[in-house]
């Protein structure tokens, strides 16, 4: 790679407002660099519109297949959360070959309209859509815009460049560690993990962003921005299509029954349990028991396993940083129990303060209820060296994995977790259902905790003897229909690659992290080293449902209040904040969008001052 004699940085001073705030191309360049390492040059290219590839069918086996739908100012100032290696690099000349009037007007030249984003897989040579005269749209086009933001078309130079840097390390930075971090750079000694590109096609933002009717939607006259995604993720097409074939050609209670919808329904049922099971790392099938959600897979572990092996006297450790639905359980069994509930700190970035964590640990510790993403922050916390330290004095882990499972890649028994627990939802399945993973020989020691039909092996009226794992912890009717499109949903994700998705996301979030902070009066909330897809922020002289409705009206989605986690909330010296969540089909575009009205109301309040 050739770089530049000098470092171009971006405009600030009298640059047009949408710009105002960009970090400068040697950081991204820097960012890049950290995330992807070295490069194989012929893995370089990605289109941003086409087809997807290669679709897996959905469903069980016997099942139909249901096919994929067709010199200047100042350099910025540092960020605390960027690593110090990423502060000062020189950038290669993006200037060359640029078309003409290709750039928005006051952009610097220093661009590109690299039609490429992601540096992974097959080489694939791409352009824009062909535009007639005029740039409207032959009819049954859809256009898209090889620079859909002033970030992206930067960042897709720069992934670029890079990609020259050939090197076969890429290929092997997929690494057996299941530990995969997500907002971390070589600092810290982990890298943001790597698609292998022989198994997953190549990435494109466009594409999977067709993949998801609803975000063609209109709200109050605007194209829907949807960064409300801690709260749930929309579907891809493949599961509502899932969904439709499941009810028109499958539809039936599982298990017993001698025909053959029932053998189907049966079929596609124990299918996604074992999609489950893959995708979480698990030992087995067995380990994998269906539930409404993360917050039922919590209790159910409170409600047998906890009042059974937790005693007056015995503590429950849990953090500063849950949701409630980790925390009330807990409560309620301390109560009832006479244990006590003791609280890991974090220190004024949201992190967790391991050696107060060792503190609290004892002979009398008997759980450890611990989120691998914190839904209000997005910090992501050491899971691995918690259980360990938890093992140690002999309690069991609970993992929380309802932020993460979309994010990163969950090995539970890499992670030597006893429990974890997520729900669909969170991972582009519907509303419902989710699951919980037990380690066998624990599960296997703990009583039903709710009664009834399939559970049981044989029932009179004097006893009652139950099935095995996983179907004693499963009484009544499942949901059949919303367990068959989790799985769908998790033949989506890993079609796509979770790494892929985590390189993305990181990219994106590092994109939007630096233009939120750079508004006039945004304080955010949660600054932690090693951080998921999460910007949690309050804004000066408004209040957070203030924010959100002023960005509602914009078509934009973020949640405002105290997310079910307001101690943490509180530890910060506030009771709500705005938050706008990311996931792998938002772009820099709708980050710019964002901005910019975060901006107007910055500057209206400003006026109003004077």
């Amino acid at each position: 790679m050739t770089t530049a004699t000098t470092t171009a940085e971006l405009p600030l001073a009298g640059s047009p407002p949408e710009l105002a705030g960009l970090p400068s191309e040697a950081s991204l360049a820097a960012l890049a660099r950290t995330l992807y390492g070295v490069l194989s040059a012929s893995e370089a290219g990605f289109p941003l519109s086409g087809p997807r590839q290669d679709p897996a069918t959905v469903g069980s086996a016997r099942s139909p297949r249901v096919a994929d739908p067709p010199g200047g100012p100042a350099p910025l100032s540092p960020e605390p959360w960027l690593a110090p290696e990423l502060r000062e690099v020189d950038l290669p000349d993006l200037s060359a070959g640029l078309p003409e009037g290709s750039l928005p007007p006051g952009w610097p030249a220093a661009m590109s309209t690299s039609p490429r984003y992601f540096i992974d897989g097959s080489a694939v040579q791409a352009s824009a859509m062909a535009m007639p005269a005029g740039g409207v749209p032959l009819a049954g086009q859809t256009a898209v815009s090889p620079i859909a933001s002033p970030g992206e078309a930067l960042l897709r130079r720069v992934l670029d460049e890079l990609a020259s840097e050939q090197s076969t390390q890429a290929r092997n930075t997929v690494s057996g560690d299941p530990q995969h971090f997500y907002f971390v750079g070589d600092s810290l000694g982990r890298g943001v993990p790597q698609a292998d590109s022989s198994r997953f096609p190549a990435f494109d933002v466009q594409a999977v962003r067709r993949d998801f009717p609803i975000l063609a939607e209109r709200v109050n006259g605007r194209p829907l921005i949807w960064l409300d995604n801690a709260a749930t993720t929309q579907k891809p097409r493949t599961v509502i299509e899932r969904l439709v074939h499941f009810y028109e050609h499958e539809n039936s209670n599982i298990h017993r029954a001698a025909h053959e919808l029932a053998a189907r329904a049966t079929d596609a049922y124990e299918a996604a349990r074992s999609k489950v099971a893959r995708f979480l790392g698990a030992g087995t099938a067995e380990e994998i028991v269906f539930v409404r959600g993360a917050t039922e897979a919590i209790n159910l572990v409170a409600r047998s396993w906890g009042t059974r092996n937790v005693r007056e006297g015995d503590e429950i450790v849990v953090s500063l940083l849950e949701h409630h639905a980790n925390i009330v359980p807990w409560q309620q069994l301390a109560n009832e129990t006479g244990a006590r509930l003791r609280v890991i700190p974090v220190d004024d970035r949201g992190q967790i303060l391991l050696e107060e964590y060792q503190r609290l640990l004892g002979d009398r510790t008997r759980l450890v209820a611990i989120s691998q993403v914190s839904n209000a922050l997005g910090t992501i916390t050491p899971v691995r060296e918690i259980i360990a330290m938890a093992h140690r004095v002999g309690a069991r882990v609970l993992v929380d994995g309802a932020q993460s499972v979309s994010h990163m890649r969950v090995d539970v028994r890499a992670l030597d977790a006893d429990f974890f627990v997520f729900s669909g939802h969170k991972v582009f399945a519907p509303t419902g259902i989710g699951a919980l993973y037990g380690r066998r020989e624990v599960l296997e020691v703990m009583p039903p905790w709710q009664g009834g039909g399939n559970m049981i092996a044989d029932v009179t009226f004097e006893r009652t003897v139950f099935q095995g794992v996983p179907a004693r912890f499963e009484a009544g009717t499942g949901n059949i229909a919303d367990a068959v499109g989790l799985g769908a949903a998790i033949d989506y994700v890993e079609r796509t690659g979770i790494e892929n998705i985590a390189r993305y996301e990181h990219q994106l979030l590092a994109y939007a992290t630096r233009q939120v902070a750079s508004v006039p009066g945004i304080r955010l909330i949660g600054t932690a080293t090693e951080k998921a897809s999460v910007l949690s922020f309050t804004l000066a002289g408004y209040r957070p449902e203030e924010v959100g409705t002023a960005l509602n009206e914009e078509g934009i989605a973020v949640r405002a209040g105290h997310h079910c986690a307001q101690p943490i909330l509180r530890r910060f010296g506030v009771e709500a904040t705005v938050r706008a969540s990311l996931a792998f089909y938002n772009t820099c575009a709708e980050v710019d969008v964002l901005v910019s009205v975060l901006r107007r109301l910055a500057a209206d309040r400003e006026k109003a001052v004077r």
